[in-house]
């Protein structure tokens, strides 16, 4: 249970980061309190998005995988993010992603961010 909310904690630190740093990735609320329950319900649909959805596209996309020399993952997470962003649309979520560039640079921001946070905090359960 532990690793859930330090996984989901990582999750909305890196989302943060992505919608503080793109102008394209946003994320809008009345207040202080709703963005960050918006961001944490986000980083919890992402979480989920990852798990399930993810292993899938990896599996059928490894041919694309070992001939970029895994680049491709970038495309993969890129993916993973406009998903996130559709199905937050589709759950009244305010957090948008315009666009595949977009998804494809907050994908790396928040691969990068995630394993930074991953290794300052601690996730053993």
């Amino acid at each position: 249970m532990k690793n859930f909310v330090v996984k989901t904690i990582v999750n909305a630190g890196a989302l943060a980061v992505a919608v503080w740093l793109l102008d394209k990735i946003t994320l809008t609320g009345d207040s202080t309190a709703k963005k960050a329950w918006t961001l944490i319900l986000v980083a919890l649909l992402f979480g989920l998005v990852n798990w399930l959805i993810k292993p899938i596209v990896k599996l059928l996309s490894l041919p694309f995988v070992i001939l970029t020399l895994g680049l491709f993952t970038l495309v993969v997470n890129a993916l993973m993010l406009l998903l996130t962003s559709w199905l937050a649309g589709k759950l009244d979520l305010s957090f948008h992603v315009e666009g595949f560039w977009t998804a494809l640079l907050g994908g790396l921001i928040i691969s990068i961010v995630s394993w930074a946070l991953s290794v300052v905090l601690p996730d053993e359960d």
